[in-house]
């Protein structure tokens, strides 16, 4: 499967990861502001939380997504090829990029959790894409398909139809 070329695909992708990111934190939000709301104000504290934590939310997976992504594109662009050692190194530079702040030692940390991460869900999605589907599956060839027969006669059932009468 072909990806779309780089600037799109970044863009793209920082779309998608912004209204992954608003939705689920809006339901994160909106269910831990119920919890934490008094009596009576419940709903009020819900939609309190979404409104202020779910914008926050969306933005930072935003980021995450749109450095991974441009990482992503410029290994595929040094390397001149896709494979998941791409992603993989992706997510940790991206996971180092966003620690960078915090000094080596978190720099270091984020990098393996990123790569970890990257390296997890890279390994799934071979996994899944190795799995045969059902259509894909071998025939027993040991057992013959039958031919659908069509009936000899096309009589009315000896049972009467449903009555729809009240009685």
């Amino acid at each position: 499967m072909e990806r779309d070329p780089c600037p799109g695909r970044i863009l793209d992708d920082i779309g998608a990861s912004f209204g992954m990111g608003a939705v689920g934190g809006s339901f994160f939000h909106f269910v831990k502001g119920l919890r934490n709301s008094p009596s009576g104000a419940r709903f009020a504290g819900g939609m309190e939380g979404v409104r202020m934590n779910a914008p926050r939310v969306a933005g930072g997976f935003a980021v995450w997504c749109g450095l991974f992504s441009a990482c992503d594109c410029a290994l595929v662009s040094v390397r001149q090829k896709e494979d998941p050692y791409n992603s993989i190194i992706a997510g940790a530079a991206t996971g180092g990029i966003l620690a960078a702040r915090q000094g080596l030692r978190a720099v270091a940390r984020a990098s393996l959790q990123g790569a970890v991460l990257l390296a997890l869900v890279s390994s799934f999605g071979i996994m899944m894409n190795r799995l045969p589907d059902a259509g894909s599956m071998p025939v027993n060839k040991t057992e013959t398909c039958k031919e659908p027969q069509m009936p000899e006669t096309f009589d009315v059932p000896s049972t009467p139809p449903p009555s729809f009468e009240y009685k």
